[in-house]
């Protein structure tokens, strides 16, 4: 969707397309960063008839040169993800939630050591998504916006079982996992 979108702007080369992806720091909403990639994704858009060759050209002592242009269903398919997107949340499986499932198989002081550092990250992410330099209107910064949202709930969050750890608040032992295993697994009748 992102590189779709970009060529709603105007028709561009691959090249041009990862320096614009850079320039507007959507490498850190997009699984673009890799040059690569970009032009993996223009193949599929190509392939599926979402945009199409504009011209090809080339200069001397250079290589070929091709440029790129939405199509007319390209537009309708990037407006059709964009209200999907927007409208409809996304199922997802993160590794985190899936983690968290299954934590108690570590000793809450491990736990909490993990925490710890996933705390320090999440930090020192939020400094780094930090937007309030640029000069530019809040539409346009929106997506760092929810981004830093997010990012500060799930630090929240982690900061405070990361105190339930410390303080004993939340806590297990290999006996008491066991115990609650056992009783769950007589009560499910397995």
């Amino acid at each position: 969707m992102v590189v779709l979108s970009f060529f709603t702007e105007a028709p561009m080369h691959p090249y041009r397309m990862q320096q614009r992806i850079k320039e507007t720091g959507k490498d850190q909403i997009a699984n673009v960063a890799q040059p690569n990639s970009v032009y993996q994704v223009i193949e599929r858009l190509l392939r599926h008839g979402l945009i199409a060759i504009k011209e090809t050209s080339r200069e001397e002592r250079r290589p070929e040169r091709t440029i790129y242009e939405i199509t007319e269903e390209g537009r309708r398919t990037v407006h059709l993800w964009i209200r999907t997107m927007l409208a409809v949340p996304e199922r997802d499986f993160p590794d985190f939630p899936a983690a968290l499932s299954v934590m108690v198989l570590l000793d809450p002081e491990d736990v909490r050591r993990q925490l710890e550092a996933r705390a320090e990250t999440l930090a020192r992410h939020l400094q780094e998504l930090d937007s309030s330099g640029y000069e530019v209107p809040r539409l346009f910064l929106l997506e760092d916006e929810y981004r830093r949202a997010v990012t500060r709930t799930e630090l929240d969050w982690v900061q405070s079982v990361v105190e339930d750890l410390r303080t004993g608040r939340l806590t297990w032992s290999e006996e008491w996992r066991c115990r609650v295993a056992e009783a769950l697994g007589q009560d499910s009748g397995a």
